[in-house]
């Protein structure tokens, strides 16, 4: 499975890794994304260490052994006197000691902590898996909100090239008009001040694109190393109606699980508190070696030992001054104060998703009207055109015809994707934006 999908992302990357490259489709752009993109590598690593501090390694379950060694040297002055009446002094007398051990522990019982710390850290590897979906998710919609940014200046330059187009046949058939005496030089130049103005548009709209190209690519991890352009081709992904997506919502949520993760391990925090008020039992034992090295005043000249001892504890604290009840009071306060804020983010989440879903049927109406407004304006500014070429109409009326084409086309542009980034905010609420193909 892992082969399979090592293998596809390679195919969708391969266009941007290599030689050859025409346009950055969407589901590309999400690829290289999810692959490349620091905010999201971050968050995984978190994700691994989450899970590293869930495994059993950390969970308190296994003993602890430890190893132990010494060794001392003696060189004394020494006067002794011994039971019999005899007596010796030795001076200088030498004498050593080692010893060696190995030292198991393990807790039996600790009034059920570890159990209760074990899982809650379970949960807080699952917390770090959701907040890590929070942060792709997120980042996704911020590059669908950059990548159909770039699609809507990428439509804007063509638009602007093309009225720099009519704009410059303007000033072609000024200039004949004026150079054949049929008009004067104002004529002239009014059409050289439009075709300014458009060229200024047009420079700053390609500046704009260029801009948001970089950004683009930053969020992709600057993966696409030469010159691209986006689909514009544009659908709209949404289905279902309005109640199918608000239950998705509630289940999907990540915000909301996220919550209920916090409650869940907030009351695995009170129990594990709880489990200060029950003794602890734990088993010991050592393998130990010793020999000794006694100097002349002693009965043994060398003395060894070796072998196992083992045994079993109860520690009970009957009273810590009061900080586990301390504890516990705190983790009570903290279970209520996330459960008011789950009550609150739902509230909140309710409101955006009404919100977000009257903006995507607003803004979707919006785009629908500029789609009818392009075809008059564009029969309008035909009809002008036809006049302005057999003279009935003035270059300031075609001027404010090429004006009108050229703003419905922007706002249809502007409204296309603005009505996009609103299905976006609706799928994002309802968890359902990774799911769909744009």
């Amino acid at each position: 499975m892992l082969i399979r999908r090592l293998l596809y992302l390679f195919l969708v990357l391969l266009p941007f890794l290599g030689v050859s490259q025409e346009v950055l489709e969407p589901e590309q752009a999400m690829a290289l994304t999810l692959e490349y993109n620091y905010g999201i590598k971050i968050v995984k690593n978190d994700v691994e260490i989450a899970e590293n501090n869930a495994d059993l390694l950390n969970s308190g379950y296994l003993p602890t052994v430890s190893a132990n060694a010494g060794a001392v040297y003696d060189r004394d002055n020494t006067d002794v006197e011994f039971s019999d009446g005899s007596s010796r002094v030795l001076s200088g007398a030498e004498s050593s000691r080692y010893n060696a051990s190995i030292n198991l522990n393990y807790v039996l019982f600790d009034g059920l902590g570890r159990m209760y710390d074990y899982r809650r850290l379970k949960e807080e590897y699952n917390l770090s898996e959701l907040q890590a979906l929070e942060t792709i998710q997120n980042t996704v919609y911020q590059l669908f909100t950059i990548y159909y940014n770039v699609a809507e200046l990428t439509e804007n330059v063509k638009t602007l090239e093309q009225g720099l187009d009519i704009s410059r046949d303007r000033i072609t058939r000024a200039e004949y008009q004026f150079d054949y005496g049929q008009t004067n030089k104002l004529g002239v130049l009014n059409a050289q001040v439009d075709i300014n103005n458009d060229s200024i548009a047009l420079i700053n709209t390609e500046q704009l694109l260029v801009n948001a190209k970089r950004d683009l690519n930053f969020v992709m991890g600057n993966k696409v190393e030469r010159e691209f352009t986006v689909d514009t081709v544009t659908t709209f992904v949404l289905t279902g109606d309005k109640t199918s997506l608000y239950e998705r919502m509630m289940a999907q949520n990540v915000q909301i699980q996220q919550l209920e993760k916090n409650i869940t391990i907030n009351e695995y925090l009170i129990k594990s508190q709880r489990s200060g008020y029950l003794p602890t039992i734990g088993l010991n034992g050592t393998y130990g070696w010793n020999k000794n090295n006694n100097n002349a005043a002693s009965f043994l000249a060398v003395s060894k030992s070796n072998g196992l001892s083992g045994g079993i504890n109860l520690s009970w604290n009957l009273f810590d001054g009061g900080s586990t009840i301390t504890r516990v009071k705190n983790a009570k306060i903290n279970l209520d104060t996330q459960l008011l804020q789950k009550e609150q983010v739902l509230e909140s989440i309710k409101r955006d998703f009404e919100n977000a879903w009257d903006n995507y049927i607003n803004k979707l109406t919006i785009y629908q009207v500029q789609q009818e407004n392009i075809i008059t304006a564009k029969n309008n500014f035909d009809r002008t055109e036809e006049r302005f070429k057999l003279g009935q109409v003035t270059s300031i009326e075609f001027r404010q015809a090429q004006l009108n084409l050229l703003n419905v086309v922007l706002n249809r542009n502007q409204s296309k994707y603005a009505a996009k980034l609103a299905e976006l905010e609706v799928l994002l609420l309802s968890g359902d934006l990774l799911n769909e193909n744009f």
